[in-house]
């Protein structure tokens, strides 16, 4: 049989050779195979024409079309990635009536970034395949999936033939259902009235389109496809050249040998004897050699460098964690948070986010800017005699409510002024509202960010900057509650410009936010620490947090500094002396889970965020958490990925009985 049925990987729709072709005769077979000639240079026959595809070069056999490989380089290397055509059709119902076609006719004819970009997809699927990282099974199917979208809309059959179509959605489907009830119709009676009757165009217009479209009329369109179709019957049973004629819808066979003639150059009695062979001379033909798939990654490194998983370290790296071991330091939680112009706290939304924030990540201390601004409404009156702390004390009744302690900025306010604020407030609030005013925040030891504007702000980035800056350097990073614009800000968007809040100005937590999360949720006693990763102990239990160990400065965030791409690392953690069985809750913080940023970024880059989308990001962008029981054990195991710029925080709670 000259069908091949193509075996694909167990639970992955695809099958990844590497060979040395010499020789490989015509046969068809039941996917979509993408050969990536890596070395040399081999010669194709696909249906009626042959091409020669060179190193570097790409060519897309479509399923069922026959085809032959030969070469006369005996050092030519060929990746050979066969895909399954029912994997595409889960998401795009047309998807086995789609063909695709690649461009080797000329000298530099694939240097289009669409070739670039159809390479970096199978390099990341053979190297997926080959390094088999974590999840590797779904990193395959994401970029196989974004490949075969990739094909549709940059290498589709019909903008092969005319490209202007690219551009005309609606003429691209209508040439589309054409060819495809021509290709499921050629044995019968194809006329071009009827197809035209479908179409409600006249007969003289579709024919004058087909041929600006195929280069070639209706009719001869329609007798090449018989004849590429005859081939099949050709080769591959024993019907004689009359039956083949009516199978595949020639009215006689002296047309079939005419059509057939002038597309091969050969009669179709010509075409068996010359090509039709047993089984086993077929075998005996092939010349085909097949390598480590490994060999091929040399060949792959130029478009996958900066692929986010590519050289990723396979060893795995070992934590053995004592929970009996004795504190070697003491953790101070993020106490202190800017909460930047305090007339923000007027408006419900910002105190919604305060909550949030408090809720969430439990400052104790608050850094009060503005309060006594023309913002707050405090003069009233003629000569502004008469002080008006309405709503001064509106937003202390809040802060205070919230059980933050406020520290009023008092830079350039009147002494008259201060001295009315003590006296009012005194009277309010049983507590001393001087130490508001004179708080010495340099026991705090504060490390407050630049105002200006950064682009990493916004980003990944700044996780394993906090990490690092509050875990091996001490640095309390003073995070500022929201993202405020001024008249001098430059916004390209509604969402991103690059300030330092833990929430955007309409309300998204950015990283950050998940970033001082997760250090408030560690104990206050430090068991471990080490290159990325703290252990620590709190009344309820153990916290594990995980993350990428490399230093990202301050010369990084304000892009005074490139920073070295990140990879993802592979930990493993064996705990000893539990004393009981432990409730273990895994929060998982990457580009994919908890970044709006990133998520932004996968919508375009939109200028507004709609309401519907603000609403799934608002609800849906968090890192992932997951739970599960630990039994208590010996030695309990624990292995988990960290991603770039990412964490992960495992809590271990005590089971209460």
């Amino acid at each position: 049989m000259r069908k091949e049925h193509v075996e694909y990987f167990k639970d992955l729709p695809i099958k990844i050779q590497l060979a040395n072709i010499m020789e490989y005769p015509f046969h068809w077979q039941n996917s979509i195979e993408i050969l990536f000639v890596l070395r040399g240079s081999i010669t194709i026959g696909v249906e009626t024409e042959t091409y020669t595809i060179k190193e570097k070069e790409i060519e897309i056999i479509n399923p069922n079309e026959v085809f032959r490989m030969e070469s006369k380089d005996p050092n030519n290397l060929v990746l050979m990635l066969d895909i399954d055509p029912n994997f595409f059709e889960r998401y795009y119902d047309d998807a086995k009536d789609t063909f695709y076609y690649t461009d080797s006719s000329a000298e530099n004819s694939q240097e289009e970034g669409k070739y670039y970009i159809l390479r970096r997809f199978i390099s990341i699927i053979v190297y997926e395949f080959i390094a088999k990282l974590d999840d590797y099974e779904d990193s395959i199917e994401e970029n196989l999936l974004d490949m075969m979208y990739h094909l549709l809309n940059n290498f589709h059959y019909l903008i092969y033939e005319e490209e202007s179509l690219k551009d005309d959605e609606y003429q691209l489907e209508r040439f589309h259902r054409i060819v495809k009830y021509i290709s499921n119709n050629y044995m019968e009676k194809v006329s071009l009235q009827k197809i035209a009757e479908k179409e409600f165009l006249t007969t003289q217009y579709l024919s004058y389109k087909l041929k600006e479209v195929f280069g070639q009329s209706f009719n001869e369109y329609l007798n090449q496809v018989r004849a590429e179709e005859s081939t099949k019957l050709l080769l591959d049973t024993d019907l004689n050249i009359s039956e083949i004629s009516e199978e595949v819808g020639f009215s006689h066979v002296r047309y079939y040998n005419k059509h057939f003639k002038l597309h091969y150059n050969m009669t179709p009695m010509q075409y068996r004897k010359k090509y039709k062979v047993s089984v086993e001379e077929l075998e005996k033909m092939k010349k085909i050699k097949y390598f480590d798939l490994k060999e091929a990654l040399p060949y792959l490194v130029q478009y996958i460098e900066d692929y986010e998983r590519f050289n990723y370290d396979n060893r795995i790296i070992k934590l053995d964690i004592d929970l009996n071991n004795d504190p070697i330091d003491e953790f101070i939680k993020p106490n202190l948070i800017n909460l930047g112009d305090i007339s923000l706290l007027l408006e419900e939304e910002n105190m919604r986010i305060l909550r949030e924030i408090k809720g969430q990540i439990g400052f104790k201390y608050c850094l009060v800017n503005r309060l006594f601004s023309d913002d707050m409404d405090i003069y009233r009156g003629k000569n502004n005699r008469f002080i008006n702390w309405t709503r001064v004390e509106n937003i202390l009744d809040f802060i205070k409510s919230m059980k933050l302690f406020p520290i009023i900025n008092t830079e350039g306010v009147e002494e008259d002024i201060l001295k009315d604020f003590i006296q009012n407030f005194s009277n309010i609030y049983d507590t001393d509202v001087e130490e508001w005013l004179n708080f010495d925040t340099s026991e705090l030891k504060p490390y407050f960010l630049k105002e200006e504007i950064s682009p990493l702000y916004d980003t990944m980035h700044m996780v394993p900057f906090i990490l690092y800056s509050y875990i091996h350097e001490n640095k309390r990073i003073v995070p500022n509650m929201i993202d405020e614009i001024t008249k001098e800000t430059y916004l390209t968007n509604d969402t991103f410009f690059g300030g330092n809040g833990l929430f955007t100005a309409n309300y998204l937590n950015k990283p950050s936010f998940y970033a001082f999360k997760f250090l408030s949720i560690l104990g206050n006693e430090i068991l471990y620490r080490g290159e990325g990763y703290v252990v620590t102990k709190s009344d309820d239990g153990y916290q594990i947090l995980l993350f990428n160990p490399a230093e990202v400065t301050e010369d990084i965030i304000y892009g005074k500094k490139s920073h070295d791409k990140l990879k993802a690392r592979k930990v493993s953690i064996n705990i000893y002396n539990m004393e009981s069985d432990l409730q273990i809750t895994k929060y998982d913080f990457n580009k994919s889970h908890g970044s709006i940023y990133d998520k932004w970024v996968f919508l375009g880059s939109p200028e507004r965020i709609d309401n519907t989308h603000w609403e799934l990001l608002d609800e849906y962008v968090h890192p992932n958490v997951t739970f599960f029981y630990g039994k208590k054990s010996t030695v309990y195991n624990l292995v988990t990925t960290i991603k770039p710029n990412g964490a992960v925080l495992f809590t271990l709670n005590k089971v209460q009985n």
